[in-house]
């Protein structure tokens, strides 16, 4: 498998969630998900690296300056989404990416902890 844990990503989450920047929400992913229009609008003003920041994942079979390399998207640019979270915690365990789901997990009871807060 080429795709791997992002490491940046999680350190980038942890930091957001920490910081409060986070939605607890119970909504649809696919409502929040940035489309490619949004990811597009972000890359303008943005560096790849800084659009890697918000995937979980990496794919290595792609080519490092792609938004395609970036997998398991968790938030909208702005603020780390519950549901992104969930969603990207439920497709690595579906795809066998136990690494990945593990760190939206951890990721997850963080935001969650830190929302009860």
């Amino acid at each position: 498998m080429s795709t791997e844990l992002n490491p940046q990503a999680v350190k980038y989450a942890r930091k957001l969630i920490e910081e409060g920047k986070i939605k607890n929400d119970e909504g649809q992913w696919g409502e929040h998900n940035p489309d490619s229009d949004e990811e597009n609008k972000f890359l303008e003003k943005h560096e790849i690296e800084e659009y890697g920041n918000w995937h979980l994942g990496l794919d290595s079979d792609k080519g490092e300056d792609t938004k395609g390399r970036y997998k398991f998207p968790y938030g909208d640019f702005k603020t780390v989404h519950r549901d992104g979270l969930i969603a990207a915690k439920e497709r690595a365990a579906q795809q066998g990416y136990a690494d990945i789901e593990k760190a939206a997990d951890e990721l997850l009871q963080a935001l969650e902890q830190q929302a009860g807060a």
